[in-house]
């Protein structure tokens, strides 16, 4: 029997040809003049200045969360963070001494409740605000800029699950100071492990290509590294050897960035497949709910919705080889990781609705129409639709 998988690769027998020629051509695999090709590629692609390729989209918060304390880019650690996200939007800003206030979820996109975000940006005042798009859907940012100019925070976007939507010509993960991207497998486009920091501060890509591998200055541009080696006296013989911030080693490598390089020729066309992909899931669906925002294509990565019998419904579902899984982390103050910080005794009213019965069913490139009406098909004789009130 067919198995209907939440997600599947992207990688195909050209891109394993890509991967065995430049094995033969090249004696070196390692962080090198590729990456920097597909940094610029993928800058170019996503309409922002400046990239940094690392080993995972995980890899990425954590860069962007390190970068902005080590750029002193925020008035304060106060970090607001989606209770509706991924466990590395979180857990970064916690190893890194963060303030944690977790903000419930839109009942209609499932990013941030921008009444919610006001609410905590007036009583706590915070330095950051992160936003996830969740599924491919965007966030409300039309408010989410007016309360950021209001109480001047930095934002940042975790797009991790969203790279090609965009609303008209703007595509996810341009907002804000930086957005992280995946290129895990099973997502919109693969390098096997990666992920990418995309910026359009100069200051701050610096300053991530320097942490990105262990705080010195080899990567950084020529103007900024002759900065820092006179503010801190540094001659050209120690200079290879100097570490300017607290760095990690979250490079990826050339052979990951030519697999990128091929990849990223697919996005539009994958984007595309997900965006009909989900309407279509609408339109069996219509007695369910959906997700819903202002985008113009969107690069859906699963489609949810809500059901009162959860539980009963996965077993069903995995019974006829379709296979669906909890709505991304549910509500993040459930996890244990979370839990036992008790980080905040906001009402995540929302979120909580969402642990409780949201869960999503595939969407991905490789399902085609015939597929997704046999999983409505199945999904609709077990499942009973519920709403948020």
């Amino acid at each position: 029997m067919k198995q209907y998988k939440l997600a599947e690769g992207t990688i195909d027998s050209n891109d394993y040809q890509v991967m065995i020629d430049f094995l033969k051509k090249r004696k070196t695999l390692t962080q090198s003049s590729n990456t920097k090709k597909f940094e610029l590629k993928f800058s170019k692609y996503l309409g922002r200045k400046n990239s940094v390729f690392v080993n995972s989209g995980s890899s990425a918060n954590l860069l962007i969360a390190q970068t902005l304390l080590e750029g002193n880019f925020l008035k304060n650690k106060i970090v607001v963070l989606p209770a509706v996200s991924w466990s590395t939007t979180v857990s970064p800003f916690l190893q890194l001494g963060y303030k944690i206030i977790l903000c419930d979820s839109d009942p209609l996109n499932l990013g941030l409740d921008v009444k919610q975000l006001e609410k905590i940006c007036k009583k706590f005042n915070p330095g950051l605000v992160v936003v996830v798009n969740v599924l491919g859907h965007s966030n409300n940012f039309k408010k989410i800029n007016k309360i950021q100019k209001k109480y001047n925070f930095k934002l940042i976007e975790d797009n991790c699950e969203s790279m090609g939507s965009k609303k008209k010509k703007r595509k996810l993960g341009c907002n804000g100071i930086a957005s992280s991207h995946s290129f895990y497998y099973g997502h919109h486009i693969s390098t096997i492990e990666g992920g990418i920091v995309s910026t359009n501060d100069k200051n701050f890509y610096n300053i991530a290509l320097a942490i990105r591998s262990h705080g010195w200055a080899r990567d950084v541009d020529k103007k900024f590294k002759k900065l820092l080696e006179k503010k801190f006296k540094i001659d050209e013989f120690k200079s290879l050897y100097t570490f300017y911030y607290s760095g990690l080693n979250i490079r990826s490598t050339d052979f990951n960035a030519e697999l990128g390089l091929n990849q990223i020729k697919k996005i539009n066309q994958i984007s595309i497949k997900r965006h009909k992909n989900f309407n279509f899931y609408k339109s069996l669906l219509n007695n369910f709910w959906s997700q819903k925002s202002d985008l113009t294509l969107t690069s859906s990565f699963g489609y949810a919705t809500f059901v009162k019998n959860r539980l009963e419904v996965f077993r069903y579902l995995k019974s006829k080889n379709i296979q669906s899984r909890p709505l991304i982390c549910g509500n993040m103050n459930r996890q244990p990781f979370v839990k036992k910080k008790n980080l905040n005794r906001i009402s995540l009213k929302n979120s909580e609705f969402v642990d409780k019965y949201g869960l999503y069913l595939p969407n991905h490139a490789n399902l085609n129409f015939q597929d997704i009406d046999f999983i409505c098909k199945i999904f609709k004789r077990i499942a009973k639709p519920t709403f948020s009130k």
